[in-house]
């Protein structure tokens, strides 16, 4: 319940996940991260939405090193 009433400002935010302030605004434009708009266009994050992401990414991550792995196994074998 906490994690969904914290909500972070942007430097916070990219603190939270141990990125820049470039790279999170880089994120936003991708569309991997939503952020609210306060009434004078600051962004603030949501900590669940943060975590949502991390949890995202790295499910994500673990399917490419899967795939990368199967990759360098079948260009290592000359037989193949």
């Amino acid at each position: 319940m906490v994690e969904e009433l914290t909500i972070l400002t942007a430097r916070e935010a990219a603190e939270y996940l141990r990125v820049s302030l470039y790279t999170l605004r880089r994120m936003e434009i991708k569309g991997s991260l939503i952020p609210f708009r306060t009434p004078g266009g600051h962004r603030r994050y949501s900590l669940r939405m943060l975590n949502e992401y991390l949890d995202e990414s790295r499910t994500s991550s673990q399917g490419q090193e899967s795939e990368s792995e199967s990759q360098a196994v079948y260009e290592g074998c000359a037989s193949c």
